[in-house]
């Protein structure tokens, strides 16, 4: 199978107005036109159009964020227990022949997978949907054909990098390194990018599916299973450095200071995102094509990113196995 990108992620959050109002206020993210699956009424018409009416927000509380010309990137559920990742979309290339094909490759190779019901597609704004689970456990959604409503207009003025790269890329602390590379190289398709390790038993391992660096890292530290973050990727410096500035105005705690990664070249800082896991904030992320060829790198930084270190990356696996 062929993976496109990152295409959309649920997260679970006790309140789910605390990511509307960080998504929207600090982010520069714009609330989705319609919800997932909601019927968007007779085009042309007035008077018609979806009953969220660009709210964002769904019946059941649930916050739908924009940040292109997809309906929506960033889906956040009300839950209490689950305050991380609820399940990630990965879009395919092809269709449903694609799709059934991938589900088939995923069983042979002793992951179930299943197709999802057309009402199931619908609840994630997309044509088709099948659905498994990685070895950590995190739910994984691949899927063809998403919405599209072509009018994203951020309150704030930020323009996001996504389009062939996708909404931009995490970072998954796993317990089982060796099987989740194996889920994610071998039988998604993803190519090794770089990697760095700490010491002879912890690693960070970067991986591409498009021509962003990596969409995927995977982080082994131990039996810590959790997202360490999810980056978003701006224009430019200018609204990286606008966005800091509204998160130091609103007394949101900024986890790394800005600087840039030696593997990647992001420009970028870490803020601690509502209820718990950070979110990366940045800009000038490298490129990589069929010639990358992968390394491992010795050094995190060229410069900056201050508290972005081995032992507060422990910290914070340390708090989330809590």
């Amino acid at each position: 199978m062929n993976v496109l990108g990152l295409g959309y992620v649920g997260i679970g959050a006790p309140d789910p107005q605390e990511w509307l109002k960080f998504g929207t206020e600090i982010l520069g993210m714009m609330p989705a036109r319609a919800v997932a699956g909601e019927d968007w009424g007779m085009p042309a018409t007035p008077g018609q159009g979806p009953a969220s009416d660009g709210s964002g927000v769904a019946p059941d509380g649930s916050v739908y964020l924009k940040m292109d010309d997809q309906q929506y990137r960033i889906a956040v559920h009300p839950n209490e227990q689950n305050k991380g990742i609820m399940y990630i979309g990965l879009e395919i290339e092809g269709g449903a022949a694609e799709l059934e094909a991938a589900v088939t490759e995923l069983n042979a190779a002793g992951y179930p997978a299943q197709m999802a019901s057309e009402q199931e597609a619908r609840a994630r704004s997309v044509t088709g949907l099948a659905t498994t689970r990685d070895p950590s456990g995190n739910g994984v959604e691949l899927f063809f054909g998403p919405a599209r409503d072509f009018k994203f207009a951020s309150p704030l003025g930020a323009n996001f990098v996504t389009g062939t790269q996708g909404l931009g890329h995490m970072n998954l602390f796993v317990p089982d390194l060796d099987k989740s590379k194996e889920f994610y190289s071998r039988v998604l398709g993803f190519k090794l990018s770089d990697y760095m390790r700490f010491g002879p038993a912890f690693s960070a391992n970067f991986y591409h599916c498009n021509a962003r660096h990596h969409t995927l890292g995977l982080t082994h530290l131990g039996d810590v299973n959790g997202i360490h973050h999810l980056m978003v990727q701006m224009d430019n410096i200018d609204q990286v450095g606008q966005c800091m500035d509204r998160v130091q105005a609103a007394g949101i705690e900024i986890v790394s200071t800005l600087g840039r990664h030696i593997n990647d070249h992001m420009l970028s800082f870490y803020v601690r995102s509502p209820f718990g896991f950070e979110v990366e904030i940045g800009c000038d992320g490298l490129l990589v094509d069929e010639n990358w060829t992968p390394f491992e790198f010795v050094e995190g930084d060229i410069w900056g990113h201050k508290g972005l270190d081995p032992e507060t990356i422990l910290e914070s696996a340390a708090n989330i196995s809590k």
